[in-house]
């Protein structure tokens, strides 16, 4: 009676090995495997054993043994871990002492064991293996943007439902200029996809510079193809962005090309981003045609490096200066993070008086040397 329920429940196991193994990918002896030693814990935890056991499955037939392991030593002094030489001989004249020999300790009803633990290492094989399955398919969208929907949100996070997940979207990665409700349609920048013991978690960001540049590459088939290329990004979410964008024909006019016939594309990107502005710039080998394209829309008379070429003066006509700087210092912060170099805006006539001032100084330094 026991026999055959235990064959029945062998053939259960071995179907739904088979089952995992087509549908889940998942290797019967990686399954197996797990499956030793789980039941090597519940054996121990369910006959209250705490000798040396090993658990075999066997997979063509179905059949778990569960063997106890002891060494051959002369004298005994724990019986559960080890075998007396005399004994050990009796079953085999080639014994030696500090070999190993398993004896079968299967219990009658381990059967019913094995069945319990056999579904719950299988269950958890089956939600690792969708786990890295979901992990797999998302890890490709990493720095890409995905188009989601609005779940539900809490005190730290809005959730976006991606379609097999759902993404979490941080109070740093909202737009300050948004509010975010259920059932929103929203394109949103995968900055992050990690792998933990819960499963994938897949952080997303409206704020992202990236985003910017994810959606002019969707909007200007030049940009998806190469022709153009975005060669720097600088953004303050939910109110403006400034971007670099280069040729690499000499016949096509980047910023053209990025803006669009009567401005078409950069407009579906300005509402996609909620009114968001967009400041396009070409770029220029020569860091000073780069930087004065930078601080558009102000003009700009020149440029002074520093003695490193990692911070600058530009020098402005005084009706530019505050276009220069823009609203809260905005235009030359954007301009600096474009370029990667420290901008110190002058307006022409004070940058003319501070060379005065330091000509005459210099003068007055002079003619105290010659007296001396």
């Amino acid at each position: 009676m026991t026999v055959r329920k235990e064959n029945k429940m062998s053939k259960e196991m071995l179907r739904a090995l088979e089952t995992l193994e087509t549908e889940k990918g998942i290797s019967k002896e990686i399954v197996i495997e797990a499956l030793e030693l789980a039941l090597v814990s519940a054996y121990k935890r369910h006959y209250g054993q705490a000798q040396n056991v090993e658990v075999v499955f066997e997979l063509k037939k179905g059949n778990i043994h569960v063997y106890a392991i002891k060494e051959v030593v002369e004298y005994v002094f724990d019986s559960t871990l080890e075998v007396s030489l005399e004994e050990a001989l009796a079953l085999n004249k080639a014994y030696e002492i500090g070999d190993k020999i398993r004896f079968e300790v299967t219990p009658k009803d381990f059967g019913r064991i094995a069945a319990q633990t056999a579904k719950q290492v299988i269950m958890q094989r089956i939600r690792e293996a969708e786990r890295e399955l979901i992990y797999n398919e998302f890890i490709q969208y990493e720095s890409d943007i995905m188009t989601g929907i609005v779940e539900r949100q809490d005190s730290r996070y809005i959730y976006v439902n991606l379609g097999k997940i759902e993404a979490v979207l941080s109070k740093q990665d909202q737009m300050p200029n948004e509010v975010y409700k259920s059932h929103d349609r929203i394109k949103v920048f995968v900055s992050k996809v990690e792998n933990t013991t819960k499963g994938p978690q897949i952080f997303v960001s409206r704020s992202h510079p990236d985003l910017v540049k994810r959606l002019f590459e969707q909007e200007v088939p030049e940009i998806y193809d190469g022709t153009v290329e975005i060669v720097s990004v600088s953004r303050e979410a939910g109110d403006r962005s400034k971007l670099a964008v280069r040729a690499h024909d000499k016949n096509i006019d980047p910023v053209g090309t990025c803006v669009g016939p009567k401005g078409q594309r950069v407009q579906a990107i300005v509402d996609e981003l909620g009114g968001e502005n967009m400041d396009i710039v070409e770029w220029n080998e020569d860091p000073e045609v780069y930087i004065a394209n930078a601080l558009n829309p102000a003009q700009v008379d020149q440029v002074i490096f520093n003695s490193n070429n990692n911070s600058c003066i530009v020098v402005v006509p005084d009706n530019q200066l505050s276009l220069a700087i823009g609203k809260r210092g905005q235009n030359v912060r954007l301009a600096a993070r474009l370029t990667g170099r420290k901008i110190d805006i002058k307006s022409k006539s004070a940058y003319q008086e501070s060379q005065q001032v330091e000509q005459e100084y210099t003068l007055e330094n002079l003619a105290l040397e010659s007296e001396e």
